[in-house]
């Protein structure tokens, strides 16, 4: 391992304490480690704006900070166990270049702010890619309700079936939730988006740091301003992070479980692309729904990644190297829940509805609340014709598009307003976020 950063003459590092300290931070700093180069380049042209580093010194750093990004994007470089996380492997290889200039890019930093500002830019890019993909889900969905919204099929409460509804009013359902889901990603992100870069330890340093110019350089939206609550908020913002995806993933869950009670034989409702499913080991006549499975078990890596970062949240004020823990918190419910949102909007595309298997399960009990609401429109009591349509005798046959050309109230089958939910989605702005840095 190169020499560790915060290494004092005298103080002994046993190896096997160090490597329960480093753990697999240097693996975890893989993803973070292009935004740890971009904030770096960004404090060394600061540096260089309040005097500390000298023209060739800035123009060296910058060269070799981009150097170094271009190898780790071309596989030339490799961050691994011969250091003990990324903020290490940058000042090494810098050092190694470029001497003492080298050794100058950590005045006024500390890994606690490069760790805060690494993270936040990741982030940043994480929600982005969130909220397009809820974005495309709800484009498809709001498609396929207005193509489909006068197509029958059964609404079921506790599993049961319970009125006529439309396959139209299916999509519809998922369009609203997953415009509200990128709302709610694109609010979290731009709340994400403020600069720590400069808070150091979370004291501040006795330099006039150009924060604001690194803020600017870095595409934040706005500085954190207080050193100490740089430190308050980690682990918060990563929290409002995972919460936002597991909003998405909360949904693709029981669209998930609709999708595998619609494709068993027993409903019948549903038929997938073959790609979507799976052969048994020793079933001959087995396709199975392995991709809805996994994605219906996608959620418990989100609240996995969530409990764990909350409960590194019992801390007091400052830094705490507990917190270390929480960027594999993110890094995994991120990296698996985004997979499998990743696949959804071609999911939703491509799948075909049975409609004969969906019009024969529309039984005659099923048209028993018409029933009682056309009594109470003229004149019953409701409660009198909520006995009246309750008595099986009473039940016959029904006509499911009359059943949804009746319901007028906003949301349901003849009034889906599709109109605003197309509104809302268009007035969404593209993601905001810089060219990726990783």
């Amino acid at each position: 391992m190169s020499e560790l950063l915060w290494q004092k003459p005298g103080v002994r590092v046993e190896a096997e304490i160090q490597k329960f300290l480093a753990g697999d931070d240097v693996l975890l700093d893989r993803e973070f480690f292009l935004y740890d180069i971009e904030a770096s380049r960004a404090h060394a042209q600061g540096l260089h704006r309040i005097g500390i580093i000298d023209d060739a010194e800035v123009d060296g750093l910058t060269r070799e900070l981009a150097a170094l990004a271009d190898d780790t994007r071309a596989g030339r470089f490799v961050l691994d166990e011969r250091y003990e996380d990324g903020h290490s492997a940058i000042e090494a290889r810098l050092t190694e270049r470029l001497g003492d200039a080298g050794r100058r890019i950590h005045t006024g930093r500390s890994r606690n702010d490069q760790v805060l500002v690494a993270t936040r830019l990741w982030l940043r890019d994480r929600l982005d890619a969130l909220a397009e993909l809820c974005q495309r889900c709800a484009r498809i969905s709001l498609d396929r309700a207005q193509a489909e919204q006068s197509l029958p099929m059964p609404g079921y409460t506790h599993l049961q079936r319970a009125v006529v509804s439309s396959c139209g009013m299916w999509w519809a359902g998922w369009a609203e939730a997953f415009i509200d889901n990128a709302a709610r990603a694109r609010d979290t992100r731009a709340w994400v988006d403020a600069n720590p870069l400069g808070t150091a330890a979370g004291y501040g340093v006795n330099l006039p740091l150009d924060r604001d110019g690194a803020t600017q350089a870095l595409g934040f939206g706005r500085l954190q301003v207080s050193a100490t609550y740089a430190q308050l908020s980690r682990g918060k913002f990563e929290l409002a992070a995972v919460e936002a995806l597991g909003s998405a993933l909360l949904d693709l869950r029981r669209l998930a479980w609709d999708l595998s009670l619609f494709t068993s034989a027993e409903f019948g409702f549903v038929s997938l692309p073959s790609q979507y499913t799976t052969g048994s080991s020793i079933m001959p006549n087995k396709r199975n729904p392995d991709v809805i499975e996994l994605m219906r078990a996608s959620y418990a890596s989100v609240a996995a990644a969530r409990c764990e970062i909350e409960q590194l949240l019992s801390l007091p004020s400052g830094y705490h190297r507990d917190l270390q823990f929480s960027k594999g918190a993110i890094v995994h419910g991120f990296t698996r829940g985004l997979a499998a949102l990743a696949l959804l909007p071609d999911l939703m595309a491509c799948l075909e509805w049975r409609e004969a298997a969906m019009g024969a399960a529309l039984e005659p009990s099923m048209y028993a609340t018409d029933l009682a609401v056309d009594l109470a429109r003229e004149g019953v009591p409701f409660r009198e014709a909520y006995r009246r349509a309750a008595d099986p005798q009473h039940w016959k046959a029904g006509d499911p598009a009359a059943s949804l050309a009746s319901r007028v109230s906003a949301g349901s089958g003849a009034n889906l307003r599709l109109d605003a939910l197309q509104a809302r989605l268009a007035a969404m702005q593209p993601p905001a976020g810089t060219e990726a840095s990783g």
